[in-house]
């Protein structure tokens, strides 16, 4: 099958999330990137094409060059989908541009700094009819899609409660050690970061992975943050009580200063009839338990699986796959998207995940600025 011609914004030399894009974009098997803005600094950005085997005619100074250079091409040559890999800031002006020029969007999260901002691109993507790709990255874990198959299946019964957390701890060593700084680091200046550092980066995934597995929306969060140092202007730690429809109560517990966690990402649902737990840095271990049987251990690559989570992993059963294989996933369901071809909802979170996290982040945020007390997600 002809892969889809993919442009990149940002993700250049060093950056992290722009090479997992590019891994994922690769193992999916469904893309060939072409073209970019893969860096402020043009130098920089030219460099990264050739290290890459990019052509330079196609290594582009600015968004808008892009745009305008890509438009000039026949479409079967032209980039068709962009991945935006940029600071938080920087999401909502970029991808309003490239949709409202006809391109479909891949798109870090936070989708945007601010609730109008991703209800307009909600309208958008929707006026334009194009694919808009949110990548909250964990729901392309088999697991993670073999737990929401379960929830759906009614296994646990009525859900009594719902916890998750997300611990880190690099911060800590930045703001504590002996070369300790507080200034210089984009996610901690809310100018580039948006209103939250630990809720809007890693909070929001938890709370994307509570509403993807259960299939419930929180109605009401109660939140209390802390900067942890003076002279910090964003969270850096929060707990974060939730309500949801008929009574049904949770929690979200996040940092980034947990001194020694790495990736610290785990879900507990909890039913009248059973319960699951599930865990980013084991990944590839779904645990179903009960009061009257053993506990249950379900892995991918099994017949026992969903149809849903069998068709997310890339490896035999026993071969461990971890971050890039579950943004692959992601990928591979954006890209049917693109081809029009059908997909399961659960292939690839979408603008409308984009909007539900930036009301959680602002109405967490408001909460705790507001004494602590409950707040709707508008």
């Amino acid at each position: 099958m002809k892969k889809i011609k993919m442009g990149m914004i940002g993700g250049g030399i060093g950056a992290f999330i722009g090479d997992a894009h590019r891994r994922a974009a690769r193992i999916c098997n469904d893309f060939e990137m072409v073209g970019g803005v893969f860096d402020a600094d043009y130098e920089k950005s030219q460099q990264f094409a050739k290290d890459e085997g990019i052509e330079l005619d196609r290594c582009y100074e600015s968004v808008d060059l892009l745009i305008n250079n890509e438009l000039k091409l026949p479409d079967e040559e032209r980039i068709e989908v962009v991945s935006i890999v940029t600071p938080n800031s920087l999401h909502y002006p970029f991808a309003k541009k490239l949709l409202d020029n006809g391109f479909h969007v891949v798109c870090e999260k936070p989708m945007t700094m601010t609730i109008d901002e991703a209800l307009d691109l909600e309208k958008t993507v929707s006026e334009k009819k194009l694919t808009f790709s949110l990548t909250h990255t964990y729901t392309g874990y088999p697991m993670v899609r073999q737990m929401r198959e379960l929830i759906a299946q009614g296994v646990l019964g009525t859900i009594q409660r719902i916890d998750a957390q997300y611990y880190q701890g690099w911060i800590n060593s930045i703001i504590h050690g002996p070369d300790s700084q507080i200034t210089g680091i984009w996610r901690l200046e809310p100018e580039n970061t948006g209103v939250s550092s630990c809720i809007g980066d890693i909070g929001v995934h938890a709370f994307n992975l509570i509403e993807y597995t259960t299939g419930l929306q929180v109605r009401k969060v109660l939140a209390d943050l802390s900067p942890i140092k003076k002279g910090i202007r964003l969270d850096l730690d929060g707990n974060v009580l939730l309500r949801f429809d008929n009574g049904l109560k949770g929690v979200i517990r996040s940092t980034q200063v947990a001194a020694g966690e790495e990736n610290n990402l785990a879900i507990g649902v909890y039913g009248s009839k059973a319960s699951l737990k599930w865990s980013q840095e084991n990944p590839n271990f779904l645990y179903l338990l009960s009061d009257s049987e053993p506990t249950k251990t379900y892995k991918p690559a099994h017949s026992y699986n969903s149809e849903l989570a069998e068709a997310a992993h890339t490896m035999p059963m026993g071969h461990p796959e971890g971050i890039y294989e579950a943004l692959a996933n992601i990928y591979k369901g954006t890209a049917k998207s693109i081809r029009g071809e059908s997909y399961d909802p659960g292939e690839y979170p979408t603008v409308h995940d984009g909007v539900r996290g930036m009301k959680f982040i602002h109405s967490v945020v408001n909460s705790n600025s507001k004494g602590n007390i409950w707040i709707d997600l508008s």
